[in-house]
């Protein structure tokens, strides 16, 4: 795979500001390091999701399904006596092949149908965890690590450099050309020889895979988990909002609708704590209704204005 000028003048941008970010720890601001783990935890998450839906227009609300499993895969390997890196590979395996299951299951779905089934995925994951638990008489689980908060937001960093050279990669491959005849006409795409279920389940595996990564991560941060905590579906209609406030037609978009969404949602939580749901509800149509393709749309559309008023003048 050839690099263009172009690409090479993205990675170095991306080096450098993946590079200040990490400096974060540095500054010795507990509240900023707190917000920036959240940023960087949604940042990873988002853009994820938009590997798998933004080219697929298949919209998932199972990602609160796989952060939960990988929450759960680090407590339980700690519980055992696990060492903590150890699970981070073993969520991953278990979010891909929980994604693959599901993926074989509902990727013929289309429409409304998946959006369903993916948003009772979570729930059901739920009821399953909370069963076991009342089974063996505990009502949750302590994580208890030597990992700290620095720790998981150089991680968190780490992972979504990988997220987006894995995203770049794909949206340069054969994978990714016949994920976008996918997302434009799934029927063209099948009668041109794409195995489409096959790809849209490759793609689901890494997105699934990605947010059991995180779970992971996090778990030591929540030092208690249970199963509300863990497979809350407000995560997984978060993650959805913010990919589609910043725009899912470039990679880097989900990362524009996820700063100020997160900083603006931390100012709701405060002040309207009671009011959360409803206000994200709002928040939804909000975006749809008036941000079709986030902000990325309203970036392209000014810069073909431009072009188009120096074509004239």
């Amino acid at each position: 795979m050839s690099l263009t000028k172009r690409d090479w003048q993205s990675i170095t941008l991306s080096a450098v500001l993946l590079a200040v970010a990490a400096c974060l720890p540095l500054t010795g601001d507990a509240y900023m390091l707190s917000i920036g783990i959240t940023i960087a935890m949604y940042a990873v998450l988002a853009t994820s999701w938009a590997l798998f839906s933004g080219p697929t227009h298949y919209i998932s609300l199972a990602t609160a399904a796989f952060f939960g499993l990988g929450t759960y895969t680090t407590a339980i390997g700690i519980e055992n006596g696990l060492n903590y890196w150890v699970t981070l590979p073993i969520a991953a395996i278990l979010g891909a092949v929980l994604a693959a299951l599901v993926g074989l299951a509902t990727l013929r779905l289309s429409g409304v149908y998946f959006v369903i089934f993916t948003l009772g995925l979570a729930e059901l994951v739920r009821q399953v965890v909370t069963w076991g638990q009342n089974v063996s008489g505990q009502k949750g689980l302590y994580v208890l690590t030597d990992i700290t908060e620095v720790h998981i937001y150089w991680q968190l960093l780490v992972l979504a450099a990988i997220v987006y050279l894995t995203g770049w990669a794909i949206g340069r491959s054969r994978l990714g050309f016949a994920l976008r005849i996918i997302g434009d006409d799934e029927e063209v795409a099948r009668h041109s020889g794409i195995n489409t279920s096959r790809a849209k389940i490759l793609l689901f595996m890494v997105s699934g895979a990605t947010a059991a990564v995180v779970g992971s991560m996090l778990a030591p941060r929540y030092i208690y988990i249970e199963p509300a905590l863990a497979f809350t579906p407000m995560l997984s209609f978060l993650v959805v909002i913010m990919a589609l406030l910043g725009g899912t037609g470039r990679l880097w978009g989900p990362l524009v609708g996820v700063i100020p969404f997160t900083l603006l949602w931390e100012a709701i939580s405060a002040s309207f704590p009671n009011q959360t749901t409803l206000l994200l509800g709002l928040s939804f149509l909000v975006i749809v209704y008036l941000l079709p393709r986030g902000f990325v749309g309203l970036i392209e559309s000014g810069k073909r204005k431009m072009r188009e008023r120096e074509a004239f003048a």
